[in-house]
């Protein structure tokens, strides 16, 4: 009996780890967003819980271009998602035309160059230019008047 129990201690701990090593991979890949292509431009959006706003923060050094969402709410700004995102390069080429950042940070990797960044929410669109630098992360924020209401999206 005692030998038995020699060989099922480690088997048992083994199972009993490797179980817990899935568990916990598992949960990492449950808020890591995917890394999407349009035009051979990669992007990345996410942002909503608050372990993926962590990865997106820690992530948005890595690549040229951040774009984070919100709407003012009084002294403050709340997160916005589901916003309608498209870039075009300096001779008015769509780099990405309407592509969707689920959360409030949009990461690309858009080569050195000047931009004009449209962001739309609730049927509001807001426009920026962005000059992106080699070696030099630029991070724009798209901020909504108070009032925006996301109900109102189409």
């Amino acid at each position: 009996m005692k030998n038995t129990t020699r060989i099922w201690r480690p088997v048992a701990a083994l199972a009993i780890g490797g179980a817990s090593l899935f568990g916990a991979l598992a949960a990492q890949a449950a808020y890591n967003p995917p890394i999407r292509m349009t035009n051979g431009i990669e992007y990345m959006s996410g942002g909503i819980s608050s372990d993926e706003a962590v990865l997106m923060q820690s992530v948005a050094p890595r690549w040229p271009a951040t774009f984070e969402f919100a709407i003012k709410d009084g002294t403050r700004a709340d997160f916005a998602a589901d916003v309608s995102v498209s870039v075009r390069d300096a001779a008015g080429r769509d780099v990405l035309a309407h592509v969707t950042a689920e959360g409030p940070f949009m990461v690309a990797r858009l080569e050195p160059g000047r931009y004009e960044v449209q962001a739309t929410l609730a049927g509001r669109t807001l426009k920026q230019a962005v000059e992106i630098r080699a070696g030099s992360p630029t991070r724009t924020l798209f901020l909504w008047p108070a009032g925006t209401d996301v109900s109102a999206r189409s």
